[in-house]
């Protein structure tokens, strides 16, 4: 099973990505992952990219396209994948076609910008793994740290309300005509927030399952 987790930047696409990809037993993509460890590593991609992300803005396609390209090769990907984070744009997704990347769903998390601005000013990560949490959703055992390493857990500079807000611009500008794009296809498939992390997945599930 190929699938898209489309929608807003702190929508819930990470959370609902680690659920499928245990459910399902396929691997979670996620671009911003590839792009952390990059910057954190300080490969001349990451550093190229660190600029763009620090101000909340797209990374290049060439950059985005080329490592997804060679996450996908990898043996791990041969029964399926979930892409969380891309494509983020209409060039993106046509880019991701002309390579022979196709999809069988598109799941849009469908959620309110008034609540993603209080979600993720929740939001915490690990400054040594990058384990993720949110202090009220998700919070560590021990405040501001982290579970699995003991590492401190930190805000991330787009997590901050000046980034969120600008990064929430960007998707309805860029990302969110991507849903007309894939319901053209006929592989678009809403999914209201229903608040708890839980009952998303089910729904979710519940579409996979039917349908694949």
């Amino acid at each position: 099973m190929k699938l898209i987790l489309l929608g807003a930047p702190g929508a819930g696409k990470g959370t609902q990505a680690a659920v499928i990809s245990r459910e399902l037993g396929i691997p979670a993509i996620s671009t911003g992952n590839i792009l952390r460890a990059a910057i954190q590593e300080g490969t001349p991609t990451g550093m190229k990219a660190k600029t763009y992300m620090d101000e909340g803005h797209l990374v290049p396609d060439e950059v985005i396209i080329g490592i997804i390209k060679e996450r996908l090769a990898e043996p791990d990907c041969a029964k399926g994948f979930i892409l969380d984070g891309v494509p983020r744009t209409i060039a993106q997704a046509e880019a991701l076609e002309a390579a022979g990347i196709k999809f069988d769903h598109v799941v849009s998390l469908e959620i309110a910008d008034a609540t993603i601005m209080e979600r993720m000013s929740g939001r915490r990560v690990c400054s040594k793994c990058g384990a993720s949490y949110h202090i009220v959703a998700v919070p560590p055992k021990a405040e501001g740290v982290c579970d699995v390493c003991g590492g401190e857990l930190v805000t991330r500079k787009d997590d901050k309300p000046e980034t969120v807000k600008n990064r929430l611009a960007v998707y309805h500008r860029e990302t969110e005509p991507l849903k007309d794009f894939y319901r053209e296809r006929g592989v678009l498939y809403p999914v209201e927030d229903m608040g708890p992390v839980e009952a998303t997945s089910k729904a979710i599930l519940a579409i996979l399952r039917q349908d694949g």
